[in-house]
């Protein structure tokens, strides 16, 4: 443990606080890792690591500073190279950063979104008490799991098994509310039962990109607002997930598109660099985009889909794989012509200096999320 603090340490530009420190210690990470755990490897492709075959294997994977998937297809299929991560102990060096984003003082009340093996909790409970500490997990078998591991580790704090963006009213307000997964949209519960001047602390995704920490304080009002800490990647809260699978769900046999040309490069708005798309996620709201490889399509060596997140528009932008292309030709369907929206966002990007993260903000009203550029008075309705 001594040895992955010191990274967290490197990672935070300064030695781990006395208090979270002492917390790691009485709760190792390894005590919260399930016997069976999955890796990434080659090409990002999961590989199973089982504690009782590979125990050197399992205990590196304990504690390197990376993340641990500890479920895959929420716990309905254990086996397979596709299985799709549905919840992961996050690299120490995040969990750490967030912690001290918190900026908790002993007596302050915690909600927890996102509960997992129970590490995240059990460091709470060890700083606040177990009675200053609520979790709310959706997924049985991790409630049990979480349970059986803060018990085993000498922590009670209350875990709920639950809807996490319903959040928890019973012991509301609190003075800090954390969410270990990431979110499209905040649920204004959070906010609402978030006292005056507390905080709001969620990884943020829009459906364009994922990453970014959101920072809120909760005014009087009940508005929470707030600026990015841009690193962070986490899985999407389950109740967020998008259902559609570009291209096959959007791009009907039916569909009549209309045709037009382009002058704007589509690498430069998907897999452009991380600021890039960051502002883009912000501008465009509910678009998101996909490749797609073209190999029988003659001219064409790859597409990029663009729709809106319930599939009622969709855009595709052609390149032929040559460096010398001026132009591509562009398809577009539905009420709204995306693409057009996509141009204008990026645009508007290099109209106001190319901001990163770190000039963006959100605030949430009852009403919903506004997006704003260096102050909240410069803000547009996220959609």
């Amino acid at each position: 443990m001594r040895g992955l603090l010191h990274t967290v340490s490197h990672f935070l530009g300064h030695e781990v606080a006395a208090e979270w420190r002492m917390a790691a210690e009485a709760a190792p990470r390894h005590r919260f890792l399930p016997n069976r755990i999955w890796l990434s490897g080659d090409n990002d492709r999961l590989t199973s690591c089982d504690r009782e075959h590979e125990p050197d294997r399992w205990f590196a994977a304990a504690y390197a500073d990376k993340p641990v998937v500890t479920q895959i297809n929420d716990g309905e299929e254990q086996d397979g190279p596709d299985g799709l991560p549905s919840s992961s102990a996050s690299a120490p060096s995040i969990v750490f950063r967030m912690l001290e984003l918190l900026d908790l003082s002993p007596g302050m009340r915690v909600l927890e979104i996102g509960t997992g093996t129970g590490f995240n909790a059990a460091l709470l409970a060890h700083r606040l008490g177990d009675a200053n500490v609520t979790t709310i997990e959706i997924d049985p078998a991790m409630v049990e799991l979480a349970r059986s591991n803060l018990k085993a580790n000498g922590y009670a704090p209350t875990v709920v098994h639950g809807d996490g963006s319903l959040g928890r009213s019973i012991k509301a307000p609190y003075d800090r509310v954390v969410a270990t997964c990431s979110v499209k949209r905040i649920p204004y519960a959070w906010i609402n039962q978030t006292q005056s001047g507390g905080t709001v602390l969620v990884p943020w995704e829009s459906p364009w990109i994922c990453g970014g920490l959101l920072r809120l304080t909760i005014d009087d009002d009940g508005t929470g607002t707030g600026r990015y800490i841009p690193e962070s990647a986490f899985m999407l809260m389950r109740t967020q997930r998008l259902d559609l699978r570009l291209f096959r769900d959007v791009a009907l046999e039916e569909h009549v598109p209309t045709e037009s040309t382009t002058m704007l490069n589509p690498w430069a708005v998907a897999d452009s660099a991380f600021e890039t798309q960051f502002a883009l996620g912000h501008r465009l709201g509910d678009l998101w985009y996909a490749w797609h490889q073209n190999p029988d399509v003659e001219n064409v060596a790859t597409r990029l889909w663009v729709a809106t997140t319930d599939g009622g528009s969709w855009a595709a932008v052609d390149w032929d794989g040559t460096e010398e292309a001026q132009q591509y030709a562009v398809w577009q369907h539905g009420p709204r012509q995306v693409w057009n929206e996509v141009e204008a966002a990026h645009q508007w990007w290099l109209d106001n200096d190319r901001p990163g993260p770190d000039r963006f903000g959100l605030s949430v009203t009852p009403e919903g999320h506004i997006a704003w550029l260096d102050h909240p008075a410069n803000g547009w309705p996220l959609q």
